[in-house]
């Protein structure tokens, strides 16, 4: 067999080319799918990116017009307040002073930066910041915007920087109106703050323009009052008198946009942004939110290096699989040679085994066969020593029939003599039924000697029963056992064999029969009871099982009586087996021994 070296060496000069060629393909395969992960990186960053503005965006525009509505409704609620139109109306300083304190208590509770109310003349007569040193009181509000739009229209909005506070809000103005009359203005002003401040909380940076561009609202300070964009000259004039946004420049932001990208040069050098921009219900206002493109972008190429390096990876193994192919196939060459080699001497060796395992399976069947034969052989010598035990008592129960049917026979003459036909057909009738006795009993000792048993089937209870009685009951009457046989229920047929079930009988009760020997007033019960399984127990009032014995008491050759081999029980406990039943040992009522055969119904 050729060695691996062999192989290497003489196997893959063939096959250079075709490895040059698949690096070559993997190669190209590599930088295609670098080009390929590069610009769907790209591609997803910027969809994840414009999908997290968007979701922002309304998120954010949400908590804006939230804010907006609840402080909408405060001055035309306001605008209808008794004390507001008695102030305007009266202008006395205790009207305007009751007016100032309960403004104070409202943007208390409504959490409203300053409630301020204005007269036709532009001046202001009462405030919620009464106490404070920043107080709108006696401040004239002419020039602003939202008190001019509110007197010509009814209610105005400004976002604008305050020009006593110096704090930005919103300047929400309701017309008071007195029978058609116009006595002056309400205002409310809101702060953006707390929202402000919500936002800050997202990755996100999110940004209000008015209708000039102008970043009125951020979560960024650094571009508060900076132009989202270029600004003309007149609008910064515009701005410039009415002192909405104070003096601040209203530089432009160094903002870059194209394609949807926007990069701010103010931060660290030019942060990259994804742009989503609402219109909001402030009047010529947008909402915009600028995603930072880097987290998405980082997360995309961290994907796509991951992609590529599992490309990489299974390119590589694809190379290293073809290089070790081909050698492979040497060794797979060689060792198929020697497999053959070593599949026909197991095969071989294999033959030898099912050789011997058939010659051995031959000796155990013929050893099975000597060892059912030798059962067999045990079981009818068990039969025929019972038989001697048996005949005296057989040719007792004999001798009494054939001694009376000699005596009617004799007196059949006489009365034929005498011409007594009828007491002659009388004695010759009592003849018939005693020579039929006669036969009965000399038939079942015949088969109870039979050698072959018969194959299991049905086998009737009583005529079992009284066929065992036949063998041994005289030998038991002859020794003054008085034998009570019992059943309950109705008649039973069992699945056994007459003759060896006999057998299991006659050896239980000549055991019996044996250790109530030297007994007063010997007993033997003998009791069938039960339906599926049936049940037949044969007890005694002898002295019992010794302790010592219990452990084996239907082991071969083990025994209690001297003279005894210690085969009856192992016998007939293997009977039991055959006709899938059992023979146990049980307490005896009797006071002695007892054992229980265990039986399937036929």
């Amino acid at each position: 067999m050729a060695s691996k070296a062999d192989s290497h060496h003489v196997l893959h000069r063939p096959d250079r080319r075709r490895l040059l060629v698949a690096s070559i393909v993997g190669a190209l395969i590599l930088l295609a799918a670098a080009l390929g992960l590069s610009q769907w990186a790209s591609g997803h960053a910027r969809s994840r990116a414009d999908a997290d503005a968007r979701q922002n965006a309304r998120a954010h525009a949400s908590l804006l017009e939230s804010e907006l509505q609840k402080f909408r409704l405060l001055p035309r609620v306001l605008s209808e307040f008794p004390d507001v139109r008695l102030a305007l109306a009266d202008k006395s300083a205790e009207a305007s002073r009751r007016l100032d304190r309960e403004l104070e208590q409202l943007a208390r509770r409504t959490d409203a930066a300053v409630i301020y109310v204005i007269g036709a003349d532009g001046m202001t007569i009462a405030a919620s910041n009464w106490k404070a040193g920043t107080s709108f009181v006696g401040q004239d509000y002419r020039f602003r915007p939202y008190f001019r739009g509110a007197m010509q229209r009814g209610e105005a909005e400004m976002f604008a920087l305050g020009t006593v506070s110096g704090r930005p809000g919103l300047f929400l103005a309701r017309r008071v109106d007195v029978g058609g009359r116009p006595l002056g203005v309400i205002v409310v002003k809101v702060e953006f703050d707390k929202l402000e401040a919500k936002w800050a909380d997202s990755p996100a940076a999110t940004l209000v323009t008015d209708d000039a561009g102008i970043v009125i609202m951020t979560s960024e300070p650094a571009w508060r009052f900076r132009s989202f964009g270029p600004i003309s000259g007149a609008a910064q004039q515009r701005l410039r008198d009415t002192r909405s946004y104070g003096d601040a420049t209203l530089a432009p932001l160094a903002i870059r946009q194209a394609g949807g990208d926007v990069r701010i040069a103010d931060q660290g050098g030019g942060s990259l942004y994804r742009q989503t921009a609402l219109r909001v219900s402030l009047p010529g206002s947008k909402l915009h939110v600028l995603q930072p493109a880097g987290p998405a972008r980082d997360g995309a190429n961290a994907t796509a290096r991951v992609l590529f390096l599992v490309l990489l990876i299974l390119v590589g193994t694809a190379i290293l699989a073809l290089l070790r192919l081909v050698e492979r196939q040497a060794l797979r060459q060689a060792a198929h040679v020697a497999l053959e080699r070593e599949v026909a001497a197991r095969t071989q060796d294999l033959r030898d085994a099912n050789a011997e395992l058939q010659q051995a399976a031959e000796r155990q069947a013929e050893t099975d066969s000597r060892f059912r034969e030798a059962r067999e052989e045990l079981a009818q010598a068990s039969r025929l020593g019972s038989i001697g035990q048996i005949t005296a008592g057989v040719a007792h129960e004999i001798n009494q029939p054939i001694a009376a049917i000699r005596t009617f026979a004799e007196n059949s003459l006489r009365y034929l003599e005498r011409g007594q036909s009828d007491k002659a057909r009388g004695n010759l009738d009592t003849i018939v039924e005693l020579t039929a006795r006669v036969g009965a009993i000399t038939n079942e000792l015949r088969n109870f000697a039979r050698r072959k048993p018969t194959p299991l089937g049905p086998v009737a209870l009583p005529s079992a029963i009284e066929g065992t009685n036949l063998l041994i009951g005289d030998r038991l009457r002859a020794q003054g056992i008085a034998l009570d046989i019992a059943a309950e229920g109705p008649t039973q047929s069992v699945h056994a064999d007459r003759v060896r079930l006999e057998q299991v009988l006659v050896n239980l009760l000549q055991n019996a029969a044996e250790a109530v020997h030297g007994v007063a007033d010997p007993h033997i019960a003998l009791r069938v009871h039960g339906s599926d399984p049936v049940y037949i127990d044969i007890c005694d009032n002898g002295p019992g099982i010794p302790a010592d014995l219990l452990p084996q008491l239907f082991t071969p050759f083990v025994t209690g009586r001297p003279d005894g081999l210690g085969l009856g029980l192992a016998i007939a406990s293997d009977i039991m087996a055959e006709f899938g039943g059992s023979l146990t040992l049980i307490p005896s009522p009797l006071g002695g021994a007892g054992f229980r055969l265990t039986l399937r119904p036929a």
